[in-house]
């Protein structure tokens, strides 16, 4: 995968060429992560390219976020269960320390993690996890794609709308 969509996420995703998007949900995009050293790592974008911090929006939103989050959560946790025996749990993150855009990382955690990583954020993994081209996205992943996109529809839409008509 290669293009600009990359320096703009948010507004790739609205103009519906971002080619990680999975669903769109209430509060934003669930996307698959461009690396997969961890298999299954998502993220939830904001719709809004200009929110930095949750405590940026109106608080019916901050929980329409927080929800999305919840249910890929919950998306990812289903898919990785089905798919590898050695799933152990999901990990959420709120950060926003490098990309200056609301998003929450979604990390499945697995038993076959090195046994002096498996208990510490997935931050600490080695530099090349994150630039070794075995562990980028790619064809190798629409089936992984495909079973969080399903689990994601099976999840059905969050409750409630976030924006209210004035």
């Amino acid at each position: 995968m290669t293009g600009d969509w990359r320096t703009d996420r948010i507004g790739a995703a609205l103009r519906g060429e971002n080619p990680t998007v999975l669903r769109r949900l209430e509060s934003g995009f669930a996307v698959i992560g461009d690396v997969q050293f961890l298999p299954g790592y998502s993220v939830l974008l904001a719709d809004e390219p200009g929110v930095q911090r949750l405590s940026d929006l109106p608080r019916p939103e901050r929980l329409s976020f927080l929800s999305d989050m919840d249910r890929l959560g919950e998306a990812v946790e289903r898919a990785c269960r089905r798919l590898d025996p050695g799933f152990r749990r999901v990990n959420l993150e709120i950060l926003g320390n490098t990309d200056p855009f609301l998003h929450a990382h979604v990390w499945p955690r697995f038993e076959w993690e090195p046994a002096e990583l498996v208990g510490k954020p997935v931050w600490l993994y080695p530099p090349d996890r994150w630039s070794d081209e075995q562990f980028r996205l790619g064809s190798q992943h629409d089936g992984l794609r495909d079973a969080i996109a399903s689990e994601l529809d099976q999840l059905g839409p969050t409750t409630g709308s976030r924006r209210s008509a004035t």
